[in-house]
């Protein structure tokens, strides 16, 4: 649904086309903001384009989904966002990756701009210190699928001064999401709580008990819209995996050990709804 147009930024770079990058550039679009959005794939971007039109066919049949499409640009090139005074940098959850991308970043947009990272658990202040300012860098991390659910986390890392994190938070809701702050630990305020919980239940599977039984549980006892072993294959669980990783590698505490049976499944390539298996068959 369009939105009335956000002021604060009229262009937003955006670099990754994958399932995120395509989420958080359709909801910026319908807040008529300019959007570039960047992959290295043609094919991803296209992929990108088609997500967003199936988005509104499944769910706003009515609304002419190209008066969002007209403003998205993309493109390979990232010099087609250089005037942008906000980037949101949503690739691979490798720290590597996102510092190369920051590097880049950091060198090819204004001094003033702000580089944002939509990690749902790595370091803000680690991508800060390849920039130029790294006052300037903080972590928008939307959730999946980003048209759907409300919440921005917003983290503030400990380079990342007061106003880069009011003007973000001021962005957050002028497209339409609401906001919390969060401090730059591992798996920031909701992967803290959720993962351990999803990685719970995950040992309840490895020690013999029948998935569907466990969902139900948590749904009726516990009053969760959704069972635990189906929200792991709805998100992946190879991402429930490397962020539990994050975690216990992050915090050094056994309370964060993840399931064994979450690392034979990603090895054997039963990784939930994309694969077509994960604790349910699809």
């Amino acid at each position: 649904m369009q939105r009335q147009s956000s002021k604060l930024f009229t262009k937003v770079l955006i670099v990754g086309g994958g399932l995120m990058g395509a989420g958080i550039a359709q909801v910026i679009a319908e807040s008529g903001v300019q959007v570039v959005l960047v992959d290295q794939s043609e094919a991803q971007l296209e992929r990108a384009k088609q997500q967003i039109e199936k988005m509104y066919n499944r769910r706003h049949p009515e609304i002419d989904v190209q008066s969002v499409i007209k403003n998205i640009t993309f493109t390979t090139n990232m010099e087609a966002g250089k005037k942008c005074l906000l980037a949101i940098e949503a690739v691979p959850e490798k720290m590597e990756i996102k510092k190369e991308v920051f590097r880049s970043l950091s060198e090819l947009l204004p001094d003033n701009a702000i580089i944002a990272s939509n990690t749902s658990s790595l370091s803000i202040a680690a991508m800060s210190s390849v920039t130029k300012k790294p006052e300037n860098v903080v972590g928008m991390h939307f959730f999946s699928p980003v048209p759907i659910m409300k919440l921005l986390e917003i983290i503030k890392g400990i380079n990342t001064s007061n106003e880069t994190v009011e003007k973000v938070r001021e962005f957050g809701e002028l497209i339409g999401k609401e906001v919390i702050i969060a401090k730059d630990f591992p798996g920031f305020t909701v992967n803290r709580a959720l993962v351990p919980m999803l990685n719970e239940a995950a040992f309840l599977v490895m020690e013999g008990n029948d998935p569907a039984e466990i969902d139900k549980g948590m749904m009726l006892g516990a009053n969760h819209p959704i069972g635990p072993l189906k929200l792991i294959d709805s998100l992946g669980v190879d991402v429930l995996l490397f962020t539990a990783e994050s975690l216990y590698e992050g915090f050094n505490d056994s309370k964060y050990r993840p399931c064994p049976l979450l690392k034979r499944m990603v090895e054997a390539g039963h990784l939930g709804k994309k694969t077509g298996k994960g604790f349910y068959n699809y």
